[in-house]
């Protein structure tokens, strides 16, 4: 690993963003040299918040030395979700959309500068997968260590849940310090030595999580306690609980008139989980930047009376790339006028149902507030672009605690 690889005190980490998306990983305490994403449109979101615009195109063709040029320390990466996900035909490595994803990890031994760390990102279900299963092998066989996480927003106080697989990978050695040998004199001679570099570890803070998945965030906060750590471990259909210890949905919502009440129980309405067929449409009638009222958001009664059956649910669900496009096991609806007698349900029609706003999502992914769209780009769009992305609340003490390692 050559010299300019080491990272000098109160220098920025220099990372590659692969899949970056609308810039879920953007905005961290490093400098981003390079993006890379194949849609236009997010490519278009992605510039306007961060002034570059990605690379975009077949990351397929990348090679290592146009790899090694980067310079990057990190390495992170978001691949496509659909080759796991349950709705899909779980085609895994073997799905075209997971192709890139494995060069990628391919070019690392042979690059001059492997990076110091990676990150990944992918649904529950991705670490069960033999795509999986070739990452690890991987990232063993080039001196890595990996440290796995499920976790979900609703685990950082954030009423919402979205569980994703993380994966924190550190290589076990990189160049940190060099020892020049002076040039000196033999005879009449002059030799000159080059660069010798001394190797030092890098391991986790909390060595016998390495090599493990865990479902509690407890070692983010810095508690590396065993016992803690396995006692928090959180089952998946426990998670709905954490919502009571949640901040209020109010704090997210982008519409706070008087008129516009919301269902302080929980604000959050599921629309089930059913299979991509099965799924009614909603349409879009409105202009983007002229919505100014909650109206526009407003579930028709004809949706309502065809898919109640599915709305029976308090749950705070995932948003996808299909929410406000189809109804059902989309995201979430919202309830916004409280039953009048407290204790006592009321019907759909009454709770004045309505869809979260592009900017509510981006709430509830913890975008910064100054996080916008393009105009040209439609609700639709917006809303698929947001069910791609990440949750900033998750990503960021991940990102930390993974860069503290190396610091």
């Amino acid at each position: 690993m050559e010299k300019d690889m080491c990272k000098n005190d109160g220098e920025a980490w220099r990372v590659l963003e692969f899949y970056s998306g609308i810039g879920g990983m953007a905005d961290v305490s490093a400098q981003v040299v390079e993006a890379f994403d194949i849609n236009d449109k997010a490519n278009d979101v992605y510039e306007l918040n961060f002034g570059h615009r990605p690379y975009q195109g077949n990351i397929q063709n990348l090679t290592a030395a146009e790899l090694d040029m980067y310079g990057a320390h990190a390495w992170l990466l978001s691949p496509p979700c659909q080759p796991y996900t349950r709705q899909g035909l779980q085609k895994q490595s073997s799905d075209a959309r997971a192709f890139s994803f494995l060069k990628i990890l391919e070019l690392i031994p042979h690059t001059v500068k492997p990076p110091h760390m990676l990150f990944v990102e992918n649904v529950v279900g991705f670490e069960t997968s033999d795509t999986h299963a070739k990452m690890i092998e991987i990232l063993a066989n080039s001196d890595y260590l990996t440290q796995e996480f499920i976790l979900s927003p609703l685990q950082f106080g954030v009423p919402y849940s979205r569980p994703r697989y993380f994966c924190l990978v550190a290589i076990i050695y990189f160049v940190c310090m060099h020892v020049y040998l002076e040039r000196f004199s033999v005879k009449v001679t002059c030799i000159h030595l080059p660069w010798q570099a001394k190797r030092k570890p890098l391991s986790f803070r909390c060595q016998l999580l390495n090599n493990q998945l865990l479902r509690s965030p407890s070692p983010l906060l810095g508690n590396d306690d065993m016992t803690v750590i396995t006692k928090h471990d959180q089952p998946d259909d426990s998670w709905d609980k954490l919502l009571e210890s949640c901040d209020p949905v109010e704090r997210f919502l982008e519409f706070s008139n008087s008129g516009d009440q919301v269902n302080t129980e929980t604000g959050f309405l599921s629309t089930g989980t059913a299979a991509v067929d099965d799924f009614g449409a909603a349409e879009e009638t409105v202009e983007v930047d002229r919505c100014v009222s909650i109206d526009h958001f407003l579930v028709p009664l004809s949706l309502i009376e065809r898919w109640g059956s599915a709305m029976d649910s308090k749950r705070c669900c995932c948003f996808t790339k299909s929410y406000y496009q189809y109804v059902k096991g989309t995201g979430s609806l919202l309830a916004t006028v409280q039953p009048k007698n407290k204790g006592k349900a009321s019907s759909l029609k009454e709770q004045h149902l309505r869809y979260f706003t592009p900017r509510e999502v981006a709430n509830l992914h913890s975008f910064p507030g100054d996080f916008q769209f393009p105009h040209h780009l439609s609700l639709r769009q917006r809303y698929a672009l947001l069910g791609n992305s990440l949750s900033i609340a998750v990503v960021a003490p991940l990102l930390q605690y993974l860069f503290a390692q190396a610091g």
